[in-house]
């Protein structure tokens, strides 16, 4: 689903299950192949397997991502990110009550030493910031406004668990749900500044079905 569109990128909202790009083991139906069929030209940037790609969800992550249609305006928006003046926010869904209503988690994410398949907190790894609001307390669950001031490998994921507040559905770091096959986390809103212009804008993406379902079932 193609958000929005200009000469310089486009901005697509995700379905959950569909890879960004090709790897080992999964060299088609993943995000790479459609936006190739949808801009040929892509195929020219250089990087054959991840062309435009500025940034990246998890498979089951779903939501926003911007994608850069030539070099100039891959070069600007990972700069933007680089600097940390694109804003991107997710609503996730914690186990349990979450307070205050509103923080911040500051705590360094490296490789899980038990586990080098894993992120975990750790002392020597790299700087980690993660913003939280809570948009409402579902029995007893915690929907969460969330934005990742660093962009850490599984950031939200490590950092909730971390604090004892785990994400709904993640095989990974959280606690399973009856409820869900995916984990609930969805990339809901993405502000950044054209290249062309340096104008701002904002994009928001509603909750896809089987979220929005899961919290009807929870309720």
């Amino acid at each position: 689903n193609v958000v929005y569109e200009d000469e310089d990128l486009l901005v697509v909202d995700k379905p959950p299950g569909l890879a960004v790009h090709p790897a080992p083991g999964h060299p088609g139906h993943t995000l790479v192949n459609a936006l190739l069929s949808h801009v040929p030209h892509l195929a020219q940037m250089g990087d054959s397997l991840r062309p435009g790609i500025v940034h990246r969800l998890d498979k089951d992550t779903s939501g926003l991502m911007i994608v850069a249609k030539n070099r100039a305006a891959q070069m600007n928006l990972i700069e933007q990110f680089r600097t940390r003046s694109v804003v991107k926010a997710y609503l996730v869904l914690v186990k349990g009550h979450l307070t205050p209503e509103e923080g911040v988690i500051d705590a360094a994410i490296g490789r899980d030493a038990r586990n080098r398949k894993r992120m975990a907190v750790v002392r020597e790894g790299r700087p980690a910031r993660t913003q939280y609001r809570v948009v409402r307390y579902i029995k007893g669950y915690t929907l969460l406004e969330v934005i990742p001031e660093t962009g850490r490998t599984h950031q939200i994921r490590v950092h909730l668990a971390a604090i004892g507040y785990p994400v709904v559905g993640d095989p990974v770091y959280g606690v399973k749900s009856p409820h869900l096959s995916r984990q609930f986390l969805h990339a809901c809103r993405l502000g950044f500044r054209l290249p062309s212009s340096g104008e701002y804008v904002e994009f928001r993406s509603e909750l896809p079905e089987d979220l929005e379902q899961a919290l009807k079932e929870i309720s």
